[in-house]
């Protein structure tokens, strides 16, 4: 089968590698329909790593992604072949302790898909899955609507995590790009009326504004703090820190009110953040890490099937397999105005 496989920092190549087999009773195997590339990917384009995780050439990434069922093991039961499925990237053991208290996306046997070191990625005509990695959504989303799932999930799981148990709370999200959009969509689902997105990019700010956004900040050519402060005296309740930037966390910060909430969602290259201790502690800030999403596939699944969010409206761009390496080179680079880039096969 095809497959685009990494081959060094910045370099990828259209290869035939084997096709996948079914080794347990309980997989399924799907020809892959649609492909989001990630900015996880672009890390591993970029870098060849994400803190720990370094990749080891060739190896395949990409994690976002749906498809047609097209054989099942003797004891799959929940899909079907010609179902087109939903793909939940992360592969859980159900045996650890972290299993056990609910939270999968912690497994400390997790492998993920197009991980280093784990699975190869879904970049490529097939791929093979435990069946409970799968959701069936025929009839209900497009091939599209069902790659973009993965990353909507991530919104509204750092959404679930910042407890907002009131509308009204004022609410600002560093980067408009996937995540920041993803969240962005979730909030605004759930009723929030102020929303602030801050981007360094007109385009993608322009982008956020049409969703829903209710006022925009610019930090290249805007002081953020003051800025926010004209929008809100008092400063934000909540913010989502969505770019992996040290200075929109230093910002972040500085935004905060008393007692406020910092939820960090985004990658940052160098594996860490530099806190101001002396305002985090004068201000009683609370950070929540985000890692990927915990039990809201189902709830992503029906916000785009009742309309309540537009998924596809982060979408700039599409591609087929061999333009792969295009699509990788134009994300990165931040050109012709991508947010995100979608392979169809």
């Amino acid at each position: 089968m095809r497959a685009v496989v990494l081959t060094g920092i910045r370099q990828m190549k259209l290869t035939d590698v084997p096709e996948p087999v079914l080794s347990n009773e309980k997989d399924v195997k799907i020809k892959l329909s649609t492909i989001g590339v990630c900015g996880s990917d672009i890390h591993y384009y970029s870098e060849g790593n994400i803190g720990s995780q370094v990749v080891e050439y060739p190896f395949t990434v990409g994690h976002e992604c749906s498809g047609i069922i097209v054989e099942t093991g003797k004891e799959v039961s929940n899909v079907k072949v010609g179902d087109l499925v939903v793909v939940d990237p992360s592969v859980h053991c159900g045996t650890c302790d972290q299993c056990k208290a609910g939270r999968p996306h912690t497994c400390l046997n997790n492998k993920f898909l197009g991980c280093p070191g784990q699975l190869e990625g879904c970049l490529s005509e097939f791929i093979v899955m435990p069946s409970y990695t799968c959701i069936p959504v025929s009839g209900k989303l497009n091939s599209m609507q069902a790659a973009l799932i993965e990353p909507l999930s991530i919104g509204v799981y750092a959404v679930k995590l910042a407890q907002m148990e009131q509308t009204e709370l004022s609410t600002a999200i560093f980067g408009a790009g996937p995540i920041g959009l993803s969240i962005l969509m979730k909030l605004l689902a759930d009723r929030v009326q102020n929303i602030g997105m801050i981007e360094p990019l007109d385009y993608r700010l322009e982008r956020a504004e049409e969703i829903g956004a209710s006022w925009l900040v610019n930090p290249t050519r805007e002081d953020v703090v003051s800025t926010v402060k004209k929008q809100e005296e008092l400063l934000m309740d909540i913010v989502f820190e969505a770019s992996g930037d040290q200075k929109a966390v230093d910002n972040a910060t500085k935004i905060l009110k008393p007692g406020g909430k910092l939820i960090l969602v985004g990658i940052p290259p160098d594996a860490q953040y530099v806190f101001n201790m002396d305002l985090m502690r004068r201000k009683e800030l609370t950070v929540i890490n985000v890692r990927r999403q915990n039990h809201c596939v189902e709830e992503a699944i029906e916000l785009v099937v009742s309309g309540a969010v537009q998924v596809s409206k982060m979408v700039t761009h599409e591609f087929n397999l061999e333009e792969t390496p295009v699509a990788f080179d134009m994300v990165e680079g931040y050109k012709f105005g991508a947010i995100k880039a979608m392979i169809n096969l």
